[in-house]
């Protein structure tokens, strides 16, 4: 990638979003609970980006394609989401923080889907770009979440205030960088959108993603105390978390091979079939080092594989105008509702039936995903005309 290329500011903005939710998504929690959040107030807080991303990126995909203009509502929403973080550094009540990253999230999560549209839009039907473009997310994500942990040990847990507004000033500045991509007319720009929705393989292909988000539940929510429980070290389970997105990383940037070989279908229902067995193995067989490690690594395709198959076949199935929305409802219905829902019954599941049954639990929402799949998004299924 060329500087200055719209390959090179896509991947210049997939690193700096990922960079900062390499600070939040592991670290917060601990911020959280040095300035005095009870369990229960920390688990309500964090579960604001679920709940937001059920209708956020719906609402800013909308706006994009009504107004036809993706780029500006990106730069919107990455500018007041900085604006709006700086409110942590003004109170520390629960009704505060609440506020705050209620609202926050709520701009948040409305720039990322819109991006990918912009991205699939760049790329045109040569979707198998896509990978080393998504990559360098993955790469900003791996970068922070080792730094920062070194960092916390160094200059403290309040450190990582000023780490997230640094990661959120870059990434709003990587916003103005992306170029615009107009939607090409298509004859899809005809039918309304409830009519690509009627069509049982986009009903299949979100049903089953929202099932994936659920499978990922218990491992989301408990994988690392579950393995903390089973003997292993924080130092041990966050090379463990890396590792994962390591494997990811390779994903990507093979992507375009993969593509080349296989349909995005039989790519989905691999995905799914691997994620039945990994969420089973950890449940049953968390002492066995070698068996963790392989289900860790199994991360490629339960995220790499799935996002980068299930982002291009949403490409395929909304198009023209209809481009922004698909995006923003693969967003809200899979990790928002999905990542919500999973969210939830875990832990309700955990205390009840314990960690053995609760990854059961999440690998059987990944099998009844591939059934979904199969059954419902048929070869050919997916349409570029």
């Amino acid at each position: 990638m060329k500087a200055g290329s719209p390959a090179f500011a896509l991947a210049t903005f997939y690193f700096w979003y990922f960079a900062f939710l390499g600070a939040y998504a592991p670290f917060w929690p601990l911020y959280l609970r040095s300035v005095g959040m009870s369990a229960a107030e920390i688990g309500t807080l964090l579960a604001l980006v679920p709940v937001t991303r059920v209708f956020g990126p719906a609402l800013w995909g909308w706006l994009a394609d009504h107004r036809d203009r993706r780029t500006a509502i990106v730069r919107l929403t990455a500018t007041v989401t900085m604006i709006v973080y700086a409110g942590v550094f003004l109170g520390v009540s629960f009704a505060w923080l609440f506020g705050v990253m209620l609202v926050m999230n709520l701009f948040w999560c409305g720039s990322l889907p819109l991006v990918e549209a912009t991205t699939m839009a760049h790329l045109g039907e040569r979707h198998s770009g896509y990978g080393r473009i998504r990559a360098w997310g993955s790469i900003g994500f791996v970068a922070t979440v080792v730094g920062g942990g070194y960092l916390l040990d160094l200059a403290g847990t309040r450190s990582l205030l000023w780490l997230i507004a640094l990661l959120l000033a870059f990434h709003a500045v990587s916003a103005y960088l992306v170029p615009e991509a107009r939607p090409h007319a298509h004859h899809e720009d005809a039918h309304g959108l409830l009519g690509v929705l009627r069509r049982p393989e986009v009903l299949a292909l979100f049903a089953s993603c929202f099932l994936m988000s659920v499978a990922h539940g218990p491992y989301n929510t408990f994988y690392s105390i579950w393995l903390v429980d089973h003997g292993y070290s924080k130092a041990h389970v966050g090379l463990l978390w890396a590792l994962g997105v390591v494997c990811e990383i390779g994903v990507f940037f093979a992507w375009s091979r993969l593509t080349a070989r296989f349909e995005p279908r039989y790519l989905l229902l691999f995905a799914y079939a691997v994620a039945f067995v990994r969420f089973l193995v950890i449940g049953w067989l968390p002492d066995v080092h070698a068996v963790v490690v392989l289900a860790q690594a199994a991360h490629a395709a339960t995220f790499g594989i799935f996002h980068g198959s299930a982002v291009g076949l949403v490409h395929r199935f909304f198009r023209g105008r209809h481009q922004s929305k698909g995006q923003a409802l693969y967003s809200g219905i899979g990790f928002g509702a999905g990542g919500a829902a999973g969210g939830v019954l875990s832990g309700l599941l955990w205390e009840r039936v314990g960690g053995q049954w609760t990854f059961t639990a999440g690998a059987l929402a990944g099998l009844l995903a591939f059934g979904l799949a199969a059954r419902w998004l048929r070869p050919g299924a997916p349409r570029d005309g």
